[in-house]
């Protein structure tokens, strides 16, 4: 395998990189905050739907002292529609921290890096060899997979001891010099080429050599061998409208989406026809039922929310740890992309003025 290794067409993946690498705008400079707001971004999301919100987020945080000296509910409501919001939670943290207490620059070695709030050994690489040339490879899903198919790995890589031994094979393909390029380059072969489906080999500039080209059983490869264990829930949520406002409160720790807000929640562990909902609602006599919305379905990596929205018109209306806001108000708050969905497709302005 030392030879194999060895062997590697480094020149020829950088080559293909410098020519067909698509124009993104963190790859504009080397500037540590923006490789680094590009990777958290980016992590669990597609760069077409990542694209946007770095965007959203130079504008209004063009430096890690401004992200640092927003609120928590500014960039929770920047964040809003991309999932994972424990992401955006490091993010503020780390920005504080770094201007806080590292003189706001970003840490250049690989520990210091790693030291940070929601950097893992992947970002801490990428941020490294892209912003500091450190020689660490950057091992995502695009990288295990590249190296799996081109090295033939017939183990799963949910096991350890075959992601410690993937991550050796990156460190040792890993150039002296430009070893952020060339991370890069691994991450762009496995977003572009070495797809999980359809791997379009034909254009692949590491074809000649892949031994999964050769033995054609891309497919295959990598080999997974856990299957996710998917929990279902059932959400009911009360849309209350009364002359105070709209009731909402803010998502505690421990579960989906903290820090965002929500409505009036009922949980239960099975679906509910109407007659069980309403009764476990416990409504009041004179509190009207305008509207139940057909079933909403929101999937997250390890769950299925299935979701209902009942519609209620009250005379007044009161809750622990909630707060009425006016209708036209709701925008103004970060809510999980599953209620929001909902607020799209209606018009609470409307009801209001019932």
């Amino acid at each position: 395998m030392k030879d194999e290794i060895n062997l590697f067409p480094r020149t020829k993946l950088l080559e293909w990189y410098h020519s067909v690498k698509r124009d993104l705008p963190w790859r504009e400079s080397k500037n540590a905050y923006s490789v680094w707001l590009s990777e958290i971004i980016l992590q669990q999301t597609r760069v077409d739907q990542g694209l946007p919100y770095y965007e959203r987020f130079v504008t209004a945080f063009p430096t890690v002292e401004a992200l640092a000296s927003a609120s928590e509910d500014e960039v929770l409501k920047l964040w809003e529609g991309l999932g994972y919001y424990s992401r955006a939670r490091n993010l503020h943290y780390t920005a504080k921290h770094i201007t806080s207490n590292l003189g706001r620059k970003f840490p250049d070695s690989y520990d210091g890096l790693l030291s940070l709030k929601g950097v893992g050994p992947y970002t801490a690489a990428a941020i490294g060899s892209i912003s500091f040339g450190l020689p660490n490879a950057a091992v995502d899903g695009n990288v295990f997979r590249v190296l799996s198919r081109y090295y033939g790995i017939l183990e799963s890589i949910d096991e350890t001891a075959t992601k410690n031994a993937i991550t050796k094979m990156a460190n040792d393909v890993l150039p002296k010099e430009n070893s952020g390029d060339h991370n890069q380059a691994m991450m762009e072969l496995g977003a572009i080429i070495c797809t999980p489906t359809k791997p379009r080999c034909e254009v692949c500039p590491l074809a000649i050599g892949c031994s999964a080209f050769s033995n054609q059983n891309q497919n295959e490869l990598p080999v997974r061998s856990k299957k996710t264990k998917v929990r279902e829930r059932f959400f009911y949520y009360m849309v209350v409208l009364s002359d105070a406002g709209v009731p909402i409160t803010r998502r505690g720790s421990g579960d989906i989406w903290h820090g965002l807000y929500e409505f009036p929640l009922l949980e239960t562990a099975r679906r509910l026809d109407e007659t069980e909902m309403l009764s476990e609602l416990n409504l009041r006599n004179d509190d009207v039922v305008m509207e139940v919305s057909n079933e909403y379905k929101h999937i997250l990596s390890h769950q299925r929310i299935f979701a209902k929205f009942i519609l209620v018109k009250s005379n007044s209306f009161e809750l622990a740890n909630f707060v009425s806001v006016e209708v036209e108000k709701l925008k103004d708050f970060a809510f999980p992309r599953l209620i929001n969905r909902y607020l799209d497709q209606q018009n609470l302005v409307i009801y209001g003025e019932v």
